[in-house]
């Protein structure tokens, strides 16, 4: 997949919340694509996971001529009356963003099987018998790989530290690349781990942050959805050397210069192909799997922290994003993974 990031993009994280948590537009004509989403909770303006996803029904929307509907979730308790309420408005299209929505749309789904459903890293076991619903998941190892090599790379303390969200099979994804990712680096680097327990609470990200920090570590990973917001404030008055790297979507101009780097989940492509398969007549069905070779993946440009890296360390990290691409590299997705990978010498 090619990445269609583009300027005119730059603002999609601005929400346009309505009475009934909804975003969208005049109703569709007759024969317009029309394609709806559900978000995670956090919603729109996370600037991560749901904004990404969003960004690509905008592109849809601009160059396919979609239609566009958001329903926000403000609890699981929002998931499948909102999905249920767009399905019942017979979209080409619906999209479910998160794992967290994986039993409430097999539900649905199963109870409408001529409905087409996409759902962002869902469960794929939840659909194996759904034709109609396509699973997006992506190899979040990888990406973390990256972000734990640059971490330990950038620690002047041999400490470094991941925040996720909520304790998932998903989450752990990031948590295992990140931690064998400083290990390829430096096998010395420790790595401090705490959860949210959500993916949407500011002030709980921020503060554990600030214990991650008061622990010793100078780098923070915040794989915590709008959580990581709280992270981006708790660096914003430590001092020169310390950094959180962010998570889902380009979070490096929320502060500059103590964004180390933020690890980029291109949910928009996937969103984008989805609707473009969609008007093409040929519907996607069944699991797809999105990594560092599909170029879905992976780290910002350091537009503001390049100086900081420097030439040498970005000549390490292209070795090993090339080390991964090629296979030589592969980045474990478990914890137990984790614990058995050993550092891969490199030219």
């Amino acid at each position: 997949m090619k990445d269609r990031l583009r300027a005119a993009f730059a603002a999609a994280a601005v929400a346009i919340v309505l009475a009934a948590c909804s975003v969208h537009h005049r109703g569709p004509h007759p024969g317009q694509l029309k394609l709806g989403m559900v978000t995670d909770v956090g919603g729109l303006g996370d600037h991560s996971f749901n904004d990404s996803a969003y960004r690509g029904l905008l592109e849809s929307q601009s160059q396919l001529g979609a239609y566009i509907q958001v329903l926000q979730s403000r609890s699981a308790a929002d998931y499948q009356p909102n999905l249920t309420a767009l399905t019942n408005l017979h979209f080409d299209m619906i999209y479910a963003v998160g794992v967290l929505m994986s039993r409430d749309l097999s539900e649905v789904a199963q109870a409408n099987p001529t409905q087409h459903y996409a759902i962002i890293d869902g469960d794929p076991t939840a659909f194996a018998g759904d034709s109609n619903v396509v699973v997006v998941t992506f190899k979040e190892q990888d990406g973390s790989f990256l972000a734990g090599a640059l971490a330990a790379m950038m620690s002047t303390t041999h400490h470094i530290a991941f925040l996720g969200g909520e304790d998932l099979p998903l989450i752990e994804k990031f948590e295992a690349g990140y931690a064998a990712g400083a290990r390829e680096v430096d096998p010395s680097t420790k790595v401090d781990v705490k959860y949210v327990g959500s993916f949407d609470d500011v002030a709980a990200g921020e503060e554990l942050t600030q214990l991650l920090f008061d622990g010793g570590a100078d780098i923070v990973y915040s794989a915590a959805g709008k959580a990581t917001l709280g992270s981006i404030d708790a660096v914003r008055t430590r001092p020169a050397g310390t950094y959180v790297i962010g998570v889902d979507s380009d979070m490096d101009g929320l502060l500059p210069g103590k964004v180390l780097t933020s690890m980029v989940k291109k949910v928009y492509v996937a969103v984008f192909d989805i609707a473009k398969a969609i008007k093409d007549g040929r519907p996607l069905s069944g699991h797809i799997v999105l990594g560092l070779q599909q170029h879905a993946i992976g780290l910002t440009d350091f537009r503001y922290t390049r100086d900081q890296i420097g030439p040498q360390r970005l000549a390490r990290l292209a070795l090993i994003e090339r080390a991964i691409e090629e296979g030589r590299i592969v980045p474990p997705y478990t914890l137990a993974g984790e614990a058995a990978f050993k550092p891969v010498p490199l030219p």
